[in-house]
């Protein structure tokens, strides 16, 4: 089978890992998560790493993905390598590799070192930590400063953002980043950002808008009615899908 890899040049010694990866993934019990993709913690050269393996794309991507624009895992490394240089957190790439059938892409792969973390954004818009309001606000201003940065995550979502308590300050990082845009944000765009998450309550939203509003001398009920509305539509499109199927 024909493959193609990228490697992060400070991890060279990972090479026959990669070329082995297959095999290497399927015998490893190690599973975090399992949808449409599957991540697994393994160990490789003494380093803790992340592997996903992303499912093979259907017949359409799987020529897109060979011949028109990049699939997942190039993408992942690409952006992972992006946000390093903007002095974003994310796990530090290691490597990809892409395996080709019939000279179509089918199985590919992104590794990354395995980041601890204390808990996701999910615990905090679920109230399952005390002090969520403060992390609310110091998220807030994390998110400000990514968009100051150009940097727009597609899939901005309770599971997306890993959070490290550092002394009394709490520290952000991106995961899931195949999908990414670097551009100019405005405030009104910004604001729509946070269009993914789905809150307890609503005065969650309405702090994150206030904070947001007060970061970017934005009109703070303009701000409110831009996230609240965003969750409308969230939730609208939710119950959809569960009336869909049958729910």
């Amino acid at each position: 089978m024909l493959y193609k890899y990228n490697l992060n040049p400070k991890y060279s010694n990972f090479k026959d890992n990669l070329l082995n990866i297959q095999n290497i993934f399927n015998d490893s019990n190690e599973s975090i998560h399992k949808a449409r993709n599957e991540l697994k913690i393994i160990e490789l050269n003494g380093i803790k790493c992340v592997v996903k393996s992303f499912k093979i794309p259907h017949a359409i991507n799987r020529v897109a993905y060979t011949f028109i624009r990049d699939g997942k895992a190039k993408k992942s490394y690409a952006n992972a390598i992006k946000l390093m240089e903007l002095d974003v957190n994310t796990p530090e790439p290691i490597g990809i590799i892409e395996f080709f059938n019939v000279g179509l892409l089918s199985q590919s792969f992104f590794i990354s070192v395995y980041e601890p973390y204390d808990i996701t954004i999910r615990e905090v818009f679920h109230h399952k930590v005390d002090d969520y309001k403060e992390i609310l606000k110091q998220f807030t201003h994390f998110t400000y400063e990514i968009h100051q940065k150009g940097v727009w995550h597609v899939d901005y979502s309770l599971g997306n953002i890993l959070i490290t308590k550092e002394d009394e300050k709490y520290r952000f990082s991106l995961v899931d980043i195949n999908r990414m845009e670097f551009k100019n944000i405005d405030s009104n765009e910004g604001l729509k950002n946070f269009n993914k998450f789905w809150a307890k309550d609503k005065n969650d939203l309405i702090l994150i808008a206030k904070e947001y509003a007060k970061l970017t001398n934005f009109d703070e009920d303009k701000a409110i009615e831009i996230v609240l509305n965003e969750a409308k539509e969230l939730e609208a499109k939710v119950n959809l899908k569960r009336k869909l199927k049958g729910n």
